[in-house]
């Protein structure tokens, strides 16, 4: 039997084609504790059960060696291990060329040849990149929030949805191991106010402005796909938006997998 793995930072789906779909938490392998690590894949390839063969294992932060080997949950399969990127423009383009992103809890983009990544901008994380995703977003609110620029009725609802003092924001973006998701965590708030709230609707279209300008525009002009659950969720959006660069017919999946599924049946 063939595993797809689709692996982000807030959720994993594994899928057996014609069989069996789990979904697990999701990790990041270059930030996730080993031990957490240990106890999704335990978890999961104890729902899976044997008989797998082969694995193809997409995933956020895969840059060089996997710090686990897979081969101790899955015996004598043969493993690819691929970047969540990689896993995306397969998905959005199957061996046709293309310019490939993830906008979800983070963001990521890469120029695709059809077989492999030819050109790719390194994303920085949430921290020192990560232009367009939901973790940004976030991030861009709570430094308003904290330092009294974001409206004050915003604020308040903001103060009454979520425990929003200072040490708990605080302790949730330096301390918690999965900040990244944390931050993102706001963004379905903040959406919420995006037709009412002029700041929200200034504060969400400059993030996705940054994502064109900093990444997509900076690759050669191909056609442009876009997967992951925060920007499905703002379609509308960055159609509107990429329309200002130029970019038409923008293509937007909540998922890479049934992508996946249909390039590895090839």
């Amino acid at each position: 039997m063939k595993l797809i793995v689709d692996c982000g930072a807030t959720k994993a789906d594994w899928v057996l084609p014609g069989g069996k779909t789990i979904r697990t938490p999701g990790f990041n392998l270059a930030q996730t504790p080993m031990d957490r690590l240990v106890a999704i894949l335990q978890d999961a390839a104890e729902k899976l059960g044997p008989g797998i063969t082969s694995v193809h294992f997409y995933a956020a932060a895969l840059v060089g060696e996997p710090p686990v080997d897979l081969g101790r949950w899955f015996p004598g399969a043969a493993i690819e291990y691929a970047s969540d990127i990689l896993g995306a423009a397969r998905a959005l383009f199957g061996r046709d060329a293309g310019i490939a992103a993830i906008v979800g809890t983070g963001a990521n983009t890469c120029q695709y040849d059809g077989s492999g990544i030819a050109r790719k901008i390194d994303c920085g994380g949430f921290i020192l990149g990560d232009e367009g995703s939901a973790a940004v977003l976030g991030r861009l609110f709570i430094t308003d929030y904290l330092k009294g620029y974001a409206p004050a009725g915003l604020s308040a609802a903001f103060a009454k949805a979520f425990q929003a003092d200072y040490p708990t924001l605080v302790k949730n973006v330096y301390g918690a191991p999965a900040p990244a998701r944390y931050l993102g965590g706001f963004a379905p708030f903040l959406l919420s106010h995006y037709d009412t709230e002029d700041y929200v609707k200034s504060l969400v279209d400059n993030n996705f402005r940054a994502f064109f300008e900093r990444a997509v525009c900076r690759y050669d002009r191909l056609p442009v796909g876009i997967v992951g659950g925060f920007g499905y969720a703002c379609r509308e959006i960055l159609v509107r938006i990429g329309r200002e660069y130029d970019i038409e017919d923008l293509t937007i999946l909540a998922s890479p997998m049934e992508g996946l599924v249909k390039y590895h049946a090839v």
